[in-house]
Protein backbone atom coordinates (compact mmCIF):
# COMPACT_ATOMS: atom_id res chain seq x y z
CA UNK A 1 0.00 0.00 0.00
CA UNK A 2 1.31 3.37 -0.99
CA UNK A 3 2.38 5.88 1.95
CA UNK A 4 2.22 9.48 1.83
CA UNK A 5 3.77 12.05 4.70
CA UNK A 6 0.96 15.01 5.49
CA UNK A 7 2.01 18.03 7.25
CA UNK A 8 -1.25 18.24 10.27
CA UNK A 9 -1.58 21.30 9.28
CA UNK A 10 -3.85 19.34 6.23
CA UNK A 11 -5.42 17.11 8.34
CA UNK A 12 -8.95 18.31 9.36
CA UNK A 13 -10.47 15.81 11.17
CA UNK A 14 -11.02 12.43 9.35
CA UNK A 15 -9.95 14.41 6.08
CA UNK A 16 -6.40 14.91 5.01
CA UNK A 17 -5.47 16.58 1.87
CA UNK A 18 -2.21 15.67 -0.21
CA UNK A 19 -0.49 18.55 -1.81
CA UNK A 20 2.50 19.44 -4.17
CA UNK A 21 4.14 16.90 -6.05
CA UNK A 22 2.48 14.13 -4.20
CA UNK A 23 -0.25 14.80 -6.06
CA UNK A 24 1.03 14.47 -9.80
CA UNK A 25 2.55 11.23 -8.79
CA UNK A 26 -0.27 9.56 -7.46
CA UNK A 27 -2.61 10.83 -10.68
CA UNK A 28 -0.05 10.12 -13.28
CA UNK A 29 2.46 7.48 -11.94
CA UNK A 30 0.59 5.16 -9.79
CA UNK A 31 -2.51 6.19 -11.25
CA UNK A 32 -4.51 5.59 -8.03
CA UNK A 33 -8.11 5.91 -8.51
CA UNK A 34 -11.17 7.01 -5.90
CA UNK A 35 -12.14 4.54 -3.87
CA UNK A 36 -8.35 2.88 -3.50
CA UNK A 37 -6.42 2.63 -0.02
CA UNK A 38 -3.59 4.57 0.89
CA UNK A 39 -1.57 5.26 4.18
CA UNK A 40 -1.54 8.68 5.63
CA UNK A 41 1.31 9.45 7.82
CA UNK A 42 1.08 13.07 9.76
CA UNK A 43 4.40 13.91 9.69
CA UNK A 44 5.06 13.58 13.69
CA UNK A 45 4.75 9.68 13.69
CA UNK A 46 0.96 9.02 13.57
CA UNK A 47 -0.29 6.55 10.49
CA UNK A 48 -3.76 6.34 9.05
CA UNK A 49 -5.73 3.88 7.09
CA UNK A 50 -7.28 6.57 4.18
CA UNK A 51 -9.28 5.72 1.28
CA UNK A 52 -9.02 8.19 -1.83
CA UNK A 53 -12.26 10.45 -2.30
CA UNK A 54 -10.96 12.68 -5.04
CA UNK A 55 -8.35 13.59 -7.36
CA UNK A 56 -7.62 16.20 -9.42
CA UNK A 57 -4.36 18.27 -10.73
CA UNK A 58 -3.94 19.99 -7.63
CA UNK A 59 -5.09 18.19 -4.32
CA UNK A 60 -6.38 14.18 -3.49
CA UNK A 61 -8.62 13.98 -0.70
CA UNK A 62 -8.26 11.09 1.50
CA UNK A 63 -10.71 10.08 4.23
CA UNK A 64 -8.90 8.51 7.13
CA UNK A 65 -10.84 5.64 7.99
CA UNK A 66 -8.61 4.52 11.35
CA UNK A 67 -4.95 5.41 13.17
CA UNK A 68 -2.91 2.38 12.58
CA UNK A 69 -1.00 0.90 15.15
CA UNK A 70 2.74 0.51 13.22
CA UNK A 71 5.66 1.84 13.28
CA UNK A 72 9.22 1.27 11.13
CA UNK A 73 11.24 3.02 13.27
CA UNK A 74 14.21 1.41 15.07
CA UNK A 75 14.28 0.25 18.85
CA UNK A 76 17.25 2.54 19.34
CA UNK A 77 17.82 6.53 18.13
CA UNK A 78 21.02 6.60 17.12
CA UNK A 79 22.52 10.04 16.09
CA UNK A 80 25.37 10.26 13.22
CA UNK A 81 27.67 13.23 13.72
CA UNK A 82 29.21 13.64 10.28
CA UNK A 83 32.24 15.54 10.06
CA UNK A 84 31.99 17.98 7.79
CA UNK A 85 32.69 16.32 3.82
CA UNK A 86 33.19 18.12 0.54
CA UNK A 87 31.35 18.65 -2.30
CA UNK A 88 27.98 17.16 -2.12
CA UNK A 89 28.92 14.00 -0.64
CA UNK A 90 26.64 14.61 2.39
CA UNK A 91 23.97 14.60 0.16
CA UNK A 92 24.49 10.48 -0.43
CA UNK A 93 25.17 10.32 3.75
CA UNK A 94 21.81 11.69 4.80
CA UNK A 95 19.74 9.99 1.55
CA UNK A 96 21.66 6.46 2.67
CA UNK A 97 21.46 6.80 6.41
CA UNK A 98 18.20 7.79 6.19
CA UNK A 99 17.04 4.82 4.38
CA UNK A 100 19.06 2.73 7.41
CA UNK A 101 16.91 4.14 10.02
CA UNK A 102 18.85 6.83 11.41
CA UNK A 103 17.35 9.62 13.67
CA UNK A 104 19.44 13.14 13.34
CA UNK A 105 22.68 14.18 11.29
CA UNK A 106 24.70 16.64 12.86
CA UNK A 107 27.22 17.71 10.46
CA UNK A 108 30.42 18.58 12.53
CA UNK A 109 33.55 21.18 12.32
CA UNK A 110 37.06 19.36 13.40
CA UNK A 111 40.14 20.40 12.76
CA UNK A 112 40.65 19.12 9.41
CA UNK A 113 37.95 21.18 8.19
CA UNK A 114 38.22 24.45 9.46
CA UNK A 115 39.95 26.17 6.35
CA UNK A 116 37.44 23.69 4.00
CA UNK A 117 33.97 24.79 5.10
CA UNK A 118 35.11 28.56 5.35
CA UNK A 119 32.17 30.22 6.62
CA UNK A 120 29.48 28.05 9.09
CA UNK A 121 26.57 30.07 7.80
CA UNK A 122 27.06 29.38 4.65
CA UNK A 123 27.00 25.92 4.97
CA UNK A 124 24.11 26.03 7.29
CA UNK A 125 22.29 27.23 3.94
CA UNK A 126 22.69 23.74 2.82
CA UNK A 127 20.76 22.33 5.62
CA UNK A 128 17.10 22.82 3.87
CA UNK A 129 18.14 20.96 0.75
CA UNK A 130 19.51 18.18 3.35
CA UNK A 131 16.34 17.60 5.03
CA UNK A 132 14.36 17.73 1.72
CA UNK A 133 17.19 14.73 0.71
CA UNK A 134 15.79 13.01 4.58
CA UNK A 135 12.14 13.48 3.74
CA UNK A 136 12.09 11.62 0.34
CA UNK A 137 14.46 9.20 1.78
CA UNK A 138 11.48 8.69 4.38
CA UNK A 139 8.88 8.44 2.09
CA UNK A 140 10.82 5.64 -0.55
CA UNK A 141 11.97 3.83 2.68
CA UNK A 142 8.04 4.16 4.51
CA UNK A 143 9.80 5.52 7.69
CA UNK A 144 7.33 6.42 10.31
CA UNK A 145 9.42 9.20 11.46
CA UNK A 146 11.06 11.97 9.76
CA UNK A 147 15.12 11.67 9.55
CA UNK A 148 16.45 15.19 11.15
CA UNK A 149 19.49 17.40 9.88
CA UNK A 150 20.39 19.71 12.53
CA UNK A 151 22.74 22.80 12.08
CA UNK A 152 26.73 22.69 11.81
CA UNK A 153 27.86 22.30 15.03
CA UNK A 154 31.98 22.03 16.41
CA UNK A 155 34.05 19.63 18.20
CA UNK A 156 33.43 20.93 21.47
CA UNK A 157 29.28 21.52 20.99
CA UNK A 158 29.09 17.86 19.67
CA UNK A 159 30.97 16.89 22.61
CA UNK A 160 28.64 18.73 25.74
CA UNK A 161 25.88 16.74 23.39
CA UNK A 162 27.76 13.17 23.76
CA UNK A 163 26.42 13.80 27.62
CA UNK A 164 23.39 12.58 26.85
CA UNK A 165 24.21 9.55 24.78
CA UNK A 166 24.01 5.49 26.20
CA UNK A 167 26.59 4.33 23.43
CA UNK A 168 29.58 6.23 21.22
CA UNK A 169 31.10 4.36 18.58
CA UNK A 170 34.08 6.32 16.57
CA UNK A 171 35.07 4.49 13.22
CA UNK A 172 39.03 5.17 13.32
CA UNK A 173 41.04 3.84 10.69
CA UNK A 174 44.25 3.60 13.39
CA UNK A 175 41.68 1.33 16.01
CA UNK A 176 42.77 -2.34 15.66
CA UNK A 177 41.35 -5.75 16.40
CA UNK A 178 38.12 -3.69 18.35
CA UNK A 179 35.29 -3.80 16.11
CA UNK A 180 31.83 -3.76 16.47
CA UNK A 181 31.15 -7.13 17.19
CA UNK A 182 33.81 -6.72 20.23
CA UNK A 183 31.70 -4.09 21.23
CA UNK A 184 28.60 -5.22 21.18
CA UNK A 185 29.90 -8.26 23.04
CA UNK A 186 31.20 -5.91 26.22
CA UNK A 187 27.95 -4.02 26.56
CA UNK A 188 26.35 -4.60 29.91
CA UNK A 189 23.62 -2.06 30.26
CA UNK A 190 20.78 -1.38 27.66
CA UNK A 191 21.49 0.60 24.99
CA UNK A 192 18.45 3.33 23.68
CA UNK A 193 20.63 6.33 22.37
CA UNK A 194 23.45 5.62 19.85
CA UNK A 195 25.78 8.29 18.93
CA UNK A 196 28.03 7.43 16.12
CA UNK A 197 30.81 10.04 14.84
CA UNK A 198 32.71 9.72 11.69
CA UNK A 199 35.89 12.05 11.17
CA UNK A 200 35.91 13.98 7.78
CA UNK A 201 38.46 13.62 4.64
CA UNK A 202 41.71 13.10 6.22
CA UNK A 203 40.01 11.90 9.27
CA UNK A 204 40.63 12.74 13.36
CA UNK A 205 43.56 14.54 14.86
CA UNK A 206 45.11 12.38 17.10
CA UNK A 207 44.38 14.38 19.65
CA UNK A 208 40.41 14.63 18.87
CA UNK A 209 40.32 10.58 19.30
CA UNK A 210 42.04 11.32 23.03
CA UNK A 211 39.48 13.90 23.86
CA UNK A 212 36.82 11.53 22.78
CA UNK A 213 38.62 8.15 24.55
CA UNK A 214 38.55 10.24 27.94
CA UNK A 215 34.70 10.63 27.61
CA UNK A 216 34.89 6.50 27.18
CA UNK A 217 34.10 7.06 23.61
CA UNK A 218 34.21 3.58 21.89
CA UNK A 219 37.25 3.67 19.09
CA UNK A 220 36.70 0.43 16.77
CA UNK A 221 37.79 -0.67 13.43
CA UNK A 222 35.13 -1.26 10.71
CA UNK A 223 37.89 -3.80 9.01
CA UNK A 224 40.98 -3.61 7.34
CA UNK A 225 40.43 -1.42 4.63
CA UNK A 226 39.99 2.21 4.47
CA UNK A 227 36.72 3.93 3.79
CA UNK A 228 35.68 6.99 2.66
CA UNK A 229 34.14 9.54 4.83
CA UNK A 230 30.57 9.63 3.09
CA UNK A 231 30.87 4.90 3.20
CA UNK A 232 32.08 5.01 6.63
CA UNK A 233 28.89 6.52 8.60
CA UNK A 234 26.56 4.40 7.23
CA UNK A 235 28.68 1.09 7.50
CA UNK A 236 29.05 1.93 10.88
CA UNK A 237 25.25 2.49 11.32
CA UNK A 238 24.14 -0.49 9.19
CA UNK A 239 26.26 -2.87 11.96
CA UNK A 240 24.86 -0.98 15.11
CA UNK A 241 21.22 -1.27 13.66
CA UNK A 242 22.06 -5.24 12.97
CA UNK A 243 23.28 -5.80 16.63
CA UNK A 244 21.10 -3.69 18.69
CA UNK A 245 18.22 -2.40 16.17
CA UNK A 246 16.37 -4.26 13.43
CA UNK A 247 18.38 -4.29 10.76
CA UNK A 248 18.07 -8.38 9.01
CA UNK A 249 14.09 -8.32 11.02
CA UNK A 250 13.81 -8.85 14.22
CA UNK A 251 14.19 -11.87 16.39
Amino acid sequence: MHKFFVPGNQIFGDKAIIEGEDVKHIYKVLRLKKGEKVNINNCSGKEYLGEIESINKTAVEVILLEEINVSNEAPIDVYLYQGFPKGSKMDLIVQKCTELGIKEIIPVVTSRVLSAVGNVKKENSKVDRWNRIAFEACKQSKRTLISKVRDVIDFNEMKEELKEMDLIVVPYENAENYGVKNLINNLHSKVKKVAIIVGPEGGFEEEEIKILEEIKAEIVTLGPRILRTETAGFVCLSLVMYELGDLGGKN
